[in-house]
């Protein structure tokens, strides 16, 4: 099986160094020559996109791939993979998987109370408006089209060389409380898991929340990995004191709890990482959850 994935960030390459036995060939793009040398040298077929220009061999990886995977972000109210590559990619020949990276940041804020797959999106924010916008984009490319597209939800991200941990040891982490509030989070290789049993059992059109078990309160994360490094935590701050940039601030404004069932019901998942608790003791105990992100 062929992957070709538009965006080679973080979580994208966490998946593929899970999973690269499974494929063929994997290419991507990058935003810059500097990185795609970069990941050349990591062994993947890099090209340039910086949802402008491209590089003309793009299109040419969409018609040999069997699988396509999402992670670039809509630039306004803009998706630029659909804007510049919806045909090559509705009449690539081989094409049978389709996987877009959407976050749970487009349910709004629920005030603490679950949301699931079924609940109608209320985005509080410009940038998860426009997440919405461009997952229907891509369901309606998948409605005429052959191939199965997959829509992930993804929660509060974290893994090697990203997490509490690693903000702990640096000295930058900051318990800010705000009475109520919980998130959901989810392991980088458990992102991976979800996507494969996926591609594996491709379902037409499907939206999955991947998030973990347990939505929590920030600050215990954060006092958690102290815990686990025998620091002292930093000192609560409340959310209305804390200093924050305006994005950081704009996550609180969601407040709400996040099902997975369908991961499990559907695609047969078994989360590797259940609670931050497992995923920070495994990242605590490997050699690369301090390091810096791969």
């Amino acid at each position: 099986m062929n992957l070709f994935v538009f965006g080679l960030g973080y979580s994208v390459r966490q998946f593929i160094h899970l999973h690269r036995e499974r494929f063929m060939a994997i290419g991507g793009t990058v935003r810059s020559p500097e990185k795609a040398r970069a990941m050349e040298a990591e062994g993947l077929q890099a090209y340039v996109f910086d949802g402008a220009g491209y590089d003309p061999g793009i299109p040419y990886r969409i018609a040999r791939a069997d699988a396509l995977l999402v992670s670039i972000p809509p630039l306004g109210e803009t998706d630029p993979v659909l804007a510049h590559f919806s045909q090559a990619i509705a009449s690539a020949p081989r094409l049978r998987w389709v996987g877009y990276l959407s976050t749970v940041g487009v349910y709004g804020n629920a005030d603490g109370n679950w949301v699931d797959e079924t609940t109608t999106p209320d985005p509080a924010t410009i940038r998860s408006r426009h997440r919405i916008a461009a997952e229907q984009e891509w369901l309606a490319l998948g409605e005429s089209a052959p191939f199965a597209v997959q829509i992930f939800r993804l929660a509060g991200i974290y893994g090697p060389g990203r997490n509490a941990l690693v903000k702990v040891a640096e000295g930058t982490a900051k318990r800010i409380v705000k009475p109520g509030q919980v998130f959901n989070r989810i392991h980088t290789a458990d992102i991976a898991g979800v996507l494969m049993a996926s591609m594996e059992h491709p379902s037409r059109n499907a939206i999955y929340n991947v998030a973990d078990d347990e939505p929590g309160p920030p600050q215990d994360v954060i006092a958690y990995a102290a815990e686990l490094l025998g620091r002292e935590p930093p000192p609560e701050i409340s959310f209305d004191e804390a200093e924050q940039t305006p994005m950081a601030r704009s996550f609180y404004s969601d407040n709400k709890r996040v099902r997975n069932t369908r991961i499990k019901a559907e695609l047969g998942v078994a989360l590797r990482y259940p609670t931050y608790r497992e995923g920070l003791r495994a990242l605590l105990e490997s050699d690369e959850g301090l390091k810096g992100e791969r």
